[in-house]
């Protein structure tokens, strides 16, 4: 069993109110909120959360230590979480969650006083970035300079009531952007919130102002946030730490886990079909072209990745890949996500495989988001990790990862689990687990 390192005792404890800002309180951060208060009036259990339901191992098969996770590390309780945020609309989290219709009515109203008083700060809005929205509860700017110094005196004023923030992007998708000249360094981009120039998105804006107050930066939507020069290197500079872009939910989160379960056994691959059809705000947003556009590459880079088709040309290198998303009210929250995936065997014999997930998206995206604003808080009170910039042990939750320069992207589930269970056991002193196991058998 190993010593337990000094710098674990270096790990600021998690003392005091933990205060969560979500960027959008539609249906993911309505029901994230109305599920933590859920869960600590004891309502519901915290599924799909590792953080609350995980365990990890530690040592060896033999010695049977396998805490919880929120055991082991020092998590902010979920009793300690205080909730604000934005929203382009004016109702409280109450009608939000109304609105969204995700939780039935009898879930809300047992929670219905706390979610009512709750009430959403005017956000940072530009119809040109999502198109199908049309947002009455914005902030004025003389700039987007000027929006960005609203947007930090309102985490100013937050931080004011607690001890420590967390910043998480729940809205919708923006438009597809590229990164350009104002992106290359911070003061660049700083020259570009003066000029109000095109490239600069609102969840940009949101992104500087939180590193610039130092706050960790999550983002749930495949925008161009902080996957840009600038970001890094504001995140690095303030030690305010951010991971990567797009929750993983439904038909991407089976792809993690089929595709890896593929080459593992060197089946081939020849094309691989998916279709959604989804209902709620996020669908009507991802109806406009622009921002499907944005959803479409973060959905499509995963089997490449994946299944490295320079490496096994024989295997994949001729595999079609084709994603489709549908707006269909009728649906609402509870998407379909349906995939067709021919693959191929011993003497390329062809076989299919038919995927038909019917999920509820934000059951899914709340419990990723609970874990990534107490993971990233954690970050920030481990000094190894705080002035990484990049966590990517996070990668876990994203469909699009985020690595240092010149590293390629872990999309495979089982080892972006490994990373964050290893990562967890490193900054506590344990000894990482490899499962070589030769051992046992001296």
């Amino acid at each position: 069993m190993s010593t337990p390192k000094t710098a674990e005792s270096k790990i600021q404890p998690a003392k005091g109110k933990l205060g969560i800002m979500t960027v959008g309180m539609g249906s993911v951060a309505t029901t994230l909120i109305a599920g933590v208060e859920a869960v600590r009036k004891g309502f519901a259990k915290p599924i799909g959360s590792l953080t609350q339901m995980g365990t990890i191992r530690l040592g060896k098969r033999t010695e049977g230590r396998t805490p919880l996770i929120k055991d082991f590390v020092p998590l902010a309780d979920l009793n300690d979480i205080v909730f604000t945020g934005w929203d382009i609309f004016p109702e409280n989290m109450y009608e939000a969650a109304e609105h969204a219709a995700v939780l039935d009515r009898d879930h809300l109203k047992s929670i219905r006083p706390f979610l009512e008083a709750i009430q959403p700060m005017p956000a940072v809005f530009d119809q040109h970035y999502v198109k199908r929205l049309h947002g009455t509860h914005v902030k004025k700017g003389k700039s987007k300079c000027d929006l960005a110094q609203q947007v930090r005196s309102d985490i100013q004023a937050f931080k004011a009531q607690v001890d420590r923030v967390v910043v998480i992007w729940c809205g919708s998708t923006e438009i597809f952007l590229e990164p350009t000249e104002v992106h290359a360094s911070i003061e660049s981009f700083e020259k570009g919130l003066l000029h109000d120039d095109p490239s600069i998105a609102p969840s940009q804006i949101y992104a500087y102002a939180a590193l610039k107050e130092g706050v960790p930066f999550a983002n749930g939507a495949p925008n161009l946030t902080v996957d840009l020069p600038c970001m890094q290197q504001l995140s690095k500079q303030t030690g305010a730490p951010i991971c990567g872009k797009d929750f993983k939910t439904g038909q991407t989160f089976m792809k993690t886990v089929l595709a890896p379960a593929f080459k593992a056994r060197m089946l081939g691959v020849s094309g691989w079909y998916s279709t959604n059809i989804l209902g709620n705000r996020d669908g009507e947003v991802l109806d406009d072209p622009e921002s499907f556009k944005t959803k479409e590459e973060s959905k499509l880079g995963v089997l490449d990745y994946i299944l490295q088709p320079e490496l096994y040309p024989d295997l994949y290198k001729d595999i079609y890949h084709k994603v489709r998303i549908n707006y269909y009210p009728p649906r609402g929250d509870n998407k379909e996500g349906w995939d067709n995936i021919d693959i191929f065997g011993w003497l390329g014999y062809p076989m299919q495989i038919k995927v038909d997930f019917l999920c509820r998206d934000s059951i899914l995206a709340a419990p990723i988001a609970l874990d990534l604003v107490l993971f990233l808080d954690l970050a920030q009170r481990t000094p190894e990790l705080k002035h990484l910039g990049i966590q990517e042990w996070l990668s876990f939750y994203f469909k699009s990862p985020m690595t240092a320069e010149g590293l390629y992207p872990e999309h495979d589930l089982f080892i972006q689990s490994m990373k964050l269970k290893n990562t967890l056991r490193h900054i506590m002193g344990e000894d990482l687990i490899t499962h070589l196991g030769l051992e046992y058998y001296d």
